[in-house]
């Protein structure tokens, strides 16, 4: 049975993967036809419910989430490991709510995150995540959300931190960052979704004990290539929540829709919205 799939060309992802997509571990029989795409891309093609399988944020999740269910492995959720944001002259927290911001996307979970305590930012100006960087240092934003390797080379270029969503959300719950997950269509029958969800974690168990079998394919799809950053990368995003969510991550996830929805920031969700 061949399924689509899709995930980003980040590292944590590539990492998570690449044993799936290569046949290196028991897929029970299923194959997949995957493709890579930008965290946004993969957002909105979730969202119109055009793919069996594939890694989304949650704040998109909240929009798709009558046509998916979220699987217990592949998640980056973890602590310290928030989105940041970033700007060339000097700001405070309190000037982001005039500042003209550039986001990731708008169904990405940084922007959910940054919406939730920065509710009158109005001004936003979507951009590749990539891109971010350059578009406040040229000063055609006043401030940049920045996500994925952009964290670990932001001051390196001469961008200065304003605010961690990251550390605010875990001051506000005590609770890990749930930033994206894998999602399995509701359309599949639960045979196949087990199996998919076996096999994920079987991937994600191998890629840990082989790291070095990845890493070609990780370098050949990775935006920033310099080994250090890909491997704080990794260390950063796959951790023990992406193997099992667990009942801290599942509160996390729930949390998070919680307060979004407190804050009027998304609609309701279905009372079931994981695998199992």
């Amino acid at each position: 049975m061949k399924l689509t799939l899709g995930f980003s060309p980040c590292p944590n992802d590539t990492f998570i993967f690449e044993a799936m997509v290569h046949g290196r571990v028991d897929t029970e029989g299923l194959e997949f036809d995957w493709f890579l795409a930008d965290v946004e891309e993969l957002n909105r093609r979730a969202i119109e419910g055009k793919v069996d399988i594939t890694k989304m944020s949650y704040h998109a999740y909240a929009r798709a989430a009558a046509g998916y269910l979220i699987l217990d492995a592949g998640s980056a959720l973890g602590r310290n490991n928030g989105p940041l944001v970033v700007s060339k002259k000097p700001l405070s927290p309190d000037d982001l709510d005039d500042a003209l911001i550039a986001i990731p996307g708008r169904y990405t979970t940084a922007n959910l995150l940054f919406s939730i305590f920065w509710p009158g930012a109005s001004r936003k100006r979507e951009y590749l995540f990539s891109d971010i960087p350059g578009a406040v240092l040229s000063g055609e934003v006043d401030a940049g959300l920045i996500i994925h390797e952009t964290r670990f080379t932001y001051q390196a270029m001469g961008l200065k931190k304003v605010a961690d969503t990251g550390e605010k959300w875990e001051e506000l719950t005590g609770l890990p960052i749930p930033l994206g997950g894998i999602v399995v269509n509701r359309g599949l029958d639960g045979v196949t979704a087990g199996r998919v969800s076996r096999a994920l974690r079987r991937s994600i168990e191998y890629a840990m004990a082989n790291p070095a079998g990845s890493a070609e394919f990780i370098r050949k799809h990775a935006m920033e290539t310099e080994a250090e950053v890909t491997r704080e990368h990794i260390k950063l995003f796959v951790n023990s929540y992406s193997l099992s969510l667990g009942q801290e991550g599942r509160a996390a996830i729930e949390r998070l829709y919680s307060v979004a929805r407190e804050k009027g920031v998304i609609e309701p969700l279905p009372d079931r919205i994981f695998y199992l």
